[in-house]
């Protein structure tokens, strides 16, 4: 041990470097700036790719619902269930879609097993339109559920607005 501590030091003296060596502080300052370079450009891709997977959430919602309220109107039309003469054989909610209708011979029939959370506003109110509103209102009448969309009015990766989805 000492005559391992007496070789360090005469290696010192003479001008040589130690074989214990370490990392230097300019070293480190690079090694830590290059990791947050590299950390700053992950962080807008993760960012992407979280909204990303949001949006395919909501048209898969969507089209969930749309394909229910669809079934609803070939049902209707088929007579299989009584329906208002103003509703033009489409369901008067969401509600209804989910908790069914009594179909003929005492059967009840569903069309959605549950209200889907709407991605962008975390909630289950979903934007609805009736066939009887204005193409270009956004309040809806109340008579019948022609079609669902997003009540979130922001804009989409591909630059368009959620709420017309």
């Amino acid at each position: 041990m000492i005559q391992q501590s007496q070789e360090r030091a005469r290696s010192i003296a003479q001008g040589g470097r130690c074989s214990e060596s370490g990392l230097t502080l300019i070293e480190l300052i690079i090694t830590i700036a290059i990791v947050a370079i590299l950390a700053a450009a992950a962080v807008p891709i993760a960012k992407f790719q979280v909204k990303r997977t949001k949006e395919r959430e909501l048209r898969r919602d969507l089209w969930q619902m749309r394909d229910a309220i669809d079934r609803y109107k070939d049902a209707a039309d088929k007579s299989a269930f009584q329906t208002k003469v103003d509703s033009y054989g489409y369901p008067p909610d969401l509600e209804t879609l989910v908790n069914g209708v009594e179909a003929q011979g005492g059967k009840k029939v569903k069309f959605l097993r549950k209200i889907p959370i709407d991605p962008m506003t975390g909630t289950a109110e979903w934007g609805l339109r009736s066939n009887q509103d204005d193409p270009e209102s956004d309040s809806f009448g109340g008579q019948n559920v022609f079609d669902v969309h997003s009540k979130s009015y922001a804009t989409a990766l591909d630059g368009t607005k959620y709420s017309s989805w």
